[in-house]
């Protein structure tokens, strides 16, 4: 046995030394790449390139690496890349361990510089007055719905979404020692607490419940006060020290979040991507409905309606639209130009690949 254990030690050795100049082969193209992006003023961060990366890889494999692995491991070969480049600044809503972060990380990769933001308006902020290149926020969750404050957010802003990503949302409740001995409150996000109510008015009905910025900040006062408790995840747990007295304790197993990348450039087709717009139309009847029809003239698929209070005091909403494609593809081109002329406000928030 040792012996053939040896032999197939050799073999990964041997193929390690081959991966290593392979690597280093690509890095070689990347940087040259990288010299033609200097000449005509590309950006270094290119989304749809990535996205028809990653789908030719995960396509061409037989396994038996998981798919999410090869993802996973392309995601930081392309992060080292453009840090070859230039690194990447990014911001995201803080503090380290929420899952904003990792949303960033998952998108960008280890090689990029990130920047932990107070709030989401924060967020905003440093993408807008240029301090970061791009800003991570979340914009919906699939037991808790939309993010209002983003959605405000993006309504005035002159940012564009450049590409999304989803994260599974794994709820823990977590204290210092492990347990509810003392302990008298518990503290989250909003979005988490309405995520884990009905774990909360079944097996902790007692403990007050307070909202904080983030799960992460939560996490942060919960290792400072033994009568308190977070909800957070586990890269909070373990950044600040705590102990676990019930895993998984969101409502729906399913639970995840997504989060956009906001930029200042749009990107070109991928061959799988997503529109996302914002309109509004005049309060009256019949309104809403002929708003939508240009999209089911044309065949485009809607595959998300979110309405938000135009803050106007006349009952007026914006809606918040997603829809299969890019804008520069025909049957949405023709759509949008419709929008455009019958819509009281019409705005592309970009067009983005689809989440891998």
């Amino acid at each position: 046995m040792d012996e053939r254990l040896q032999q197939v030690r050799d073999a990964i050795d041997a193929i390690d030394l081959q991966l290593v100049e392979r690597l280093n082969e690509r890095a070689r193209l990347v940087a040259e790449i990288g010299r033609i992006k200097l000449g005509s003023g590309a950006p270094v961060f290119q989304p749809e390139r990535e996205a028809e990366v990653v789908r030719r890889v995960v396509a061409a494999s037989t396994g038996p690496l998981p798919n999410t692995a090869l993802e996973a491991i392309y995601r930081e070969i392309m992060s080292a890349a453009r840090a070859m480049q230039r690194p990447l600044t990014v911001a995201y809503l803080g503090p380290q361990g929420t899952f904003s972060e990792l949303a960033t990380l998952k998108r960008f990769g280890g090689s990029a510089q990130l920047q932990s933001c107070a709030s989401i308006d924060e967020v905003f902020r440093a993408a807008e007055s240029e301090r970061v290149d791009f800003a991570v926020v979340p914009v919906e969750n699939s037991s808790e719905g939309a993010v209002s404050r983003s959605l405000d957010l993006l309504l005035g802003t002159s940012l564009l979404i450049v590409a999304e990503v989803s994260v599974p949302v794994h709820q823990h409740l977590l204290t210092l020692h492990g347990s509810l001995a003392g302990v008298t409150r518990v503290l989250a996000h909003p979005q988490a607490l309405g995520q884990c109510v009905a774990w909360l008015n079944l097996n902790a009905p007692g403990l007050e419940r307070i909202s904080v910025a983030s799960n992460a900040e939560a996490a942060r006062q919960a290792s400072l006060d033994p009568t308190a408790a977070a909800i957070a995840g586990d890269q909070a747990g373990v950044r600040y020290g705590l102990q676990t007295v019930a895993p998984l304790i969101q409502d729906d197993a399913h639970n995840r979040t997504r989060f956009v990348v906001l930029g200042r450039h749009g990107g070109r087709p991928s061959g799988a991507d997503k529109t996302s717009l914002i309109l509004s139309v005049a309060n009256r009847a019949g309104a809403v409905y002929e708003m939508l029809a240009p999209l089911a003239r044309h065949g485009v698929s809607m595959t998300r309606f979110e309405s938000r209070p135009a803050r106007n005091g006349a009952w007026e909403y914006h809606f918040f639209v997603d829809v299969e494609g890019h804008a520069t593809d025909a049957p949405i081109a023709a759509a949008l130009r419709e929008l455009q002329q019958t819509c009281a406000f019409f705005r592309c928030l970009g067009s983005y690949p689809r989440d891998v």
